[in-house]
């Protein structure tokens, strides 16, 4: 065959089949362009998921009668005029050629009219074959019909899915536009029946009300407020708490600009960030919007515009991951409970999904009074009564040197009335030797204790090892520990970075390490099964990775060794420094896996539990 060139409807065909994958990517080169004629209501109607009609109509500023032919000519636009154009677009679209390539595989009709202009005028494209302007009646705007998708394209109508998932994909396209957009009305209706309606948002209240009805009515309970500007960028928006993790990144925005793309730089920025919190296989959820120079960003790198490529990628990444490592780092237990309404639901962090209701799963064999509290303290009560005594406070008169009468109420006098009660309270009790049980001015509090010392004992690690201030203490005698021969290479290979985390070892023997000095915050831990796990983690990923990458697992895993266990018995004052700790330690919200260290039952929760009040 011959080299010559092709034919302009089969070169838009070839277009479409890079910009144009099924109806929702029809709607977005659409509503993208409403938005650059800074139309401020937009409505999209579907019919079929798409195939048969797709309708968008919008209140912008509408399209000259002279320029309708060029509107749906291949590579015309008013949005660029030159290479410094291309190289700083701020606009949604750019190349010119959505229009052309949709009309060439549908039945395509174009309404519009201009503020000022005595009628509209109306274009008609069919199959890529262009029919004459001619006047029509519509008020000041555009109108785009897109009817019968790909029906001269049989091969590619059969690659679409049923019309239930194509409508959830337009769906979903237009709601992570109105997160970006959020003064534009956008109202969606589906074969006639309104599924969706936007309205503006004027305020940062109602902004947070369009992205709960987008993410859900949970959301703003369980998000942090993001806004930080620095080296000529700036990063707003909400990141959700490790708690309210999802098992899939289904619920992650990332805009630049106002576009919201897909990058790898920014990926892993944020899983950088959320490391240390988010447990094993979750994915964050966010809405973030970085604002940078259009220069710093090239936006012209995939067909669909939904990829970008940062001129600056460290810069970049930098910015994300300290933006919200910082704020992660405030998500201290016991910091975001409500200071109103004491029967309001809150947890790690307003987390109050995760409470998951076990007192209804497994009765509790203590009775509660909001009046008069009798705390289940005795460890010998039995499982089978309801562990009413006499004095059920005899214990704490032993601990704090007072009688029962004289103290009626675990919280110190006075405290309470006038509001000085710590965020997470003051301990009342132990349960299982496994959790903590307090009372604060919200109700009650269950803290996992060793997760949360785990946390805790990570933190000061970690602060340690970065002001160079980590203690270390020798062993009064050298520890002789077997290990691989893998193990001990490793030991031998990074002995002075360990000698930096406060472990000082050295090799004995093909198969032997010698322990002298461990951190100062790690007494009391099992030696030999620390020096093992450590060594695993280095002879494992040491030789692939840089060691400082592995410098947080390997202090996690220390961590973990030097916590309290669960098991052991605590006594009260020991539980409240545990307590006092918590709200002192940065992301003491979370242990160093991502689970929860601690939940909130309100006053309210508990009355329903017992269905009182009704």
């Amino acid at each position: 065959m011959p080299i010559r060139p092709l034919p302009p409807e089969l070169i838009n065909q070839i277009a479409a089949g890079e910009v144009i994958e099924r109806p929702a990517s029809v709607v977005k080169e659409l509503v993208e362009n409403s938005i650059d004629a800074g139309a401020r209501r937009i409505e999209v109607d579907i019919e079929q998921g798409g195939v048969r009609l797709i309708r968008v109509r919008d209140d912008g500023g509408g399209i000259p009668r002279d320029e309708l032919p060029l509107a749906v000519a291949s590579h015309a636009t008013s949005k660029i005029g030159s290479f410094d154009d291309l190289e700083r677009v701020s606009s949604m679209g750019f190349r010119g050629e959505a229009l052309a390539s949709v009309s060439s595989v549908a039945r395509f009709s174009l309404t519009s009219r201009q503020a000022g202009d005595d009628s509209a005028w109306r274009i008609e494209v069919d199959g890529g074959r262009m029919q004459d302007v001619r006047p029509a009646q519509h008020p000041q705007g555009t109108t785009i019909e897109v009817r019968d998708l790909f029906y001269n394209v049989p091969a590619r109508r059969k690659f679409l899915r049923a019309e239930r998932t194509e409508f959830a994909h337009i769906d979903d396209l237009l709601k992570s536009l109105a997160l970006a957009r959020e003064g534009v009305d956008i109202r969606l209706s589906h074969n006639g029946k309104p599924v969706r309606l936007l309205k503006p948002a004027r305020d940062e209240n109602a902004a947070l009300a369009r992205v709960a009805e987008v993410l859900g009515p949970e959301f703003p309970g369980q998000a942090l407020r993001v806004e930080h500007e620095a080296a000529g960028m700036r990063l707003s928006g909400w990141v959700g708490l490790p708690t309210a993790s999802r098992s899939q990144a289904d619920q992650q925005y990332f805009y630049v600009n106002g576009r919201l793309v897909r990058d790898r730089i920014v990926a892993h920025a944020v899983r950088q960030a959320y490391a240390d919190v988010l447990f094993h296989g979750r994915h964050p959820v966010f809405v973030l919007f970085l604002e940078l120079d259009p220069a710093g960003v090239d936006v012209n790198v995939h067909p669909a515009k939904s990829e970008v490529r940062f001129r600056e990628q460290r810069l970049i990444h930098d910015f994300l991951f300290r933006t919200l490592h910082e704020a992660l780092a405030q998500t201290r237990a016991g910091a975001a409970l409500p200071s109103t309404e004491i029967d309001a639901p809150a947890s790690a962090g307003a987390v109050g999904a995760l409470i998951d209701h076990r007192p209804l799963a497994s009765p509790s064999p203590s009775p509660s009074s909001s009046a008069m509290p009798a705390w289940p303290q005795q460890a010998s009560q039995s499982r089978l009564s309801l562990g009413v005594r006499d004095q059920p406070l005899a214990d704490y008169a032993t601990l704090f040197g007072a009688s029962a009468a004289s103290r009626p109420s675990p919280l110190p006098a006075g405290n309470e009335a006038d509001g000085d009660v710590p965020p997470l309270g003051y301990a009342i009790a132990q349960l299982k030797n496994i959790y903590v049980l307090a009372e604060n001015a919200h109700g009650l509090v269950l803290v996992d204790m060793h997760a949360a010392h785990e946390r805790i004992t990570y933190e000061k690690l970690k602060n340690g090892r970065v002001t160079a201030n980590l203690r270390s203490q020798m062993l009064l005698v050298p520890l002789s520990i077997a290990v691989s021969a893998k193990e001990a290479a490793a030991a031998e290979e990074h002995a002075d970075a360990l000698g930096e985390w406060g472990l000082e070892l050295s090799r004995s023997g093909p198969g032997a390490v010698v322990v002298r000095r461990i951190p100062s915050l790690l007494e009391g831990a099992d030696v030999a099964q620390l020096t093992r796990d450590v060594l695993g983690e280095l002879a494992q990923h040491g030789s692939s990775r840089r060691l400082e990458e592995l410098e947080n697992e390997l202090l996690s895993t220390m961590a973990c060794h030097g916590s309290v266990r669960a098991g052991r018995r605590l006594g009260i004052p020991e539980m409240n420094a545990l307590l006092r700790e918590m709200e002192a330690t940065e992301r003491s919200g979370q242990c160093n896996h991502g689970r929860p260290t601690w939940v909130q039952l309100s006053l309210g929760e508990l009355d329903k539990l017992f269905l009182r009040g009704r």
